[in-house]
């Protein structure tokens, strides 16, 4: 059985990527920090439900510590799909901005993934097989006022995103982003407009159907295959705000690997 880790994993898009993970029948380790006891019930529920995950704690601003919790995770066998959801965001004007806000959402965001991802490469690379996404936000390629943090940490995911795959793919690791806008969620509410709204309610026709939903789908993680051409940058329909007429391609691509890097199913 495949391994797969979900940082984050206790917020409402991590536990909706791992339920998806659970369902494609892989041991799930939902990750979290603060959200501790909501991850340690949300390994219990997919565990009643008949799928295999554990829960696991640790702060990914702590290097130390967090290389220590993935080696020791490793050693039960190593994860091979890495999805990288941890993040938070501290929104305030650039001018009023405290140095505390502007590297505390760095340091969960972009450090996160240094922190997640490193300790793993040499043992995912030894198996020859591994999907890694980072899950950036369209703040990254649109900006949004009082967002300078957040968005130059979700802009250097996808920079390390496209790095990092062109490192890896020979090794038969996909390395991919993706850039969702907003996203219903008890934090959130619901997206704004009339066609948001009709995308809400297909996705909640498709989720009773068992097809999943809008926050359970992520590029990169196909049905029975996970996998995806290295390097790529998705972008989900809804743009900033959900606003009708923002940014809202279906789906876009950047393609940075050569092609004589791209590894096989």
């Amino acid at each position: 059985m495949k391994r797969a880790l979900v940082t984050g994993g206790a917020s409402p898009l991590g536990a909706a990527i791992c339920r998806r993970l659970a369902a494609e029948g892989l041991h799930v380790v939902v990750h979290a920090h603060a959200g501790l006891a909501r991850a340690e019930a949300l390994a219990a529920e997919l565990q009643a439900a008949g799928g295999s995950a554990e829960a696991l704690g640790c702060d990914l601003t702590d290097l130390a510590a967090t290389r220590a919790a993935m080696l020791h995770l490793a050693e039960a066998g190593v994860p091979q799909v890495v999805v990288h959801n941890a993040g938070t965001h501290q929104d305030v004007p650039m001018a009023g901005m405290s140095e505390d806000q502007w590297r505390g959402v760095l340091d969960v965001s972009l450090g996160g993934f240094y922190a997640a991802v490193q300790p793993l490469l040499l043992p995912m690379l030894a198996t020859r097989w591994g999907r890694i996404i980072a899950v950036s936000s369209v703040t990254a390629l649109l900006g949004n006022r009082g967002q300078v943090n957040y968005g130059a940490a979700k802009a250097g995911l996808i920079g390390a995103v496209k790095s990092l795959a062109r490192e890896v793919a020979s090794r038969g690791v996909t390395v991919n982003a993706v850039a969702p806008g907003v996203i219903a969620s008890p934090c959130r509410g619901r997206r704004p407009g009339p066609e948001a709204h009709r995308r809400d309610r297909a996705d909640e026709a498709r989720r009773k159907a068992g097809g999943g939903g809008g926050a359970g789908r992520l590029p990169g993680l196909r049905r029975g295959r996970l996998h995806h051409r290295p390097g790529h940058l998705h972008q989900w329909r809804y743009g900033l705000n959900g606003a009708p007429g923002g940014f809202r391609p279906k789906r876009r691509a950047e393609q940075t690997c050569p092609a004589g890097n791209r590894p096989g199913p």
